[in-house]
């Protein structure tokens, strides 16, 4: 039977341990997609999203929707693709200008190197399909640039669920998350 003693060298042991090696970080190793049964998945998702606009009342024209995502590190494949779909809000009729979609890398306000993109709306689903010609890296921090004719007519709090699809043959998507954009009344003081 073991007692309370055993429990203590154990604990100490470990402390020793952990002390010895904490000045040497464990690295991870580079990687590469992950292909299992002729289909390509991420290593690890992309999970940071960050949805903003800059106009956010009804009507407004002109404004763009950000979608911001960060690539992990630890991704093992380049991001090849994006759905947005619309999951929530009030007005489910305006439109988008599919044609005017561009990426970059970096944040906006913020922009870096422009990246080419292949969009398309379907408007009766309310599905943006945002593909990635030339992939960008894990580590890389991706902005893509939604316009919509005008903003909803309608005020409330809109929702966009968002998926990643990794670079690489018969991609599995992944939920990035849901995005929320609120959109307000105009009020006149």
């Amino acid at each position: 039977m073991r007692g309370p003693q055993h429990g203590f060298r154990v604990l100490a042991a470990s402390a020793a341990a952990l002390a010895f090696w904490a000045p040497f970080p464990l690295m991870p190793a580079p990687a590469a997609a992950v292909e299992l049964g002729e289909q390509t998945f991420f290593l690890r998702a992309p999970w940071k999203l960050r949805w903003r606009t800059y106009n956010s009342t009804v009507f407004d024209r002109g404004g763009e929707y950000y979608v911001t995502i960060e690539m992990p590190e630890e991704a093992g494949a380049g991001l090849g693709a994006l759905e947005i779909r619309q999951i929530s809000g009030a007005d489910w009729r305006f439109s988008f200008d599919d044609s005017r979609t561009r990426a970059f890398l970096g944040q906006p306000r913020r922009e870096g190197p422009p990246l080419p993109v292949q969009a398309s709306f379907d408007d009766a689903n309310r599905l943006f399909r945002i593909t990635f010609p030339s992939p960008p890296a894990p580590g890389q921090t991706v902005t893509v640039a939604l316009r919509p004719w005008s903003n909803p007519a309608s005020a409330d709090v809109y929702q966009f669920a968002v998926v990643a699809f990794p670079a690489g043959p018969n991609p599995v998507a992944q939920q990035v998350g849901i995005a929320r954009m609120s959109i307000y009344e105009l009020v006149d003081f």
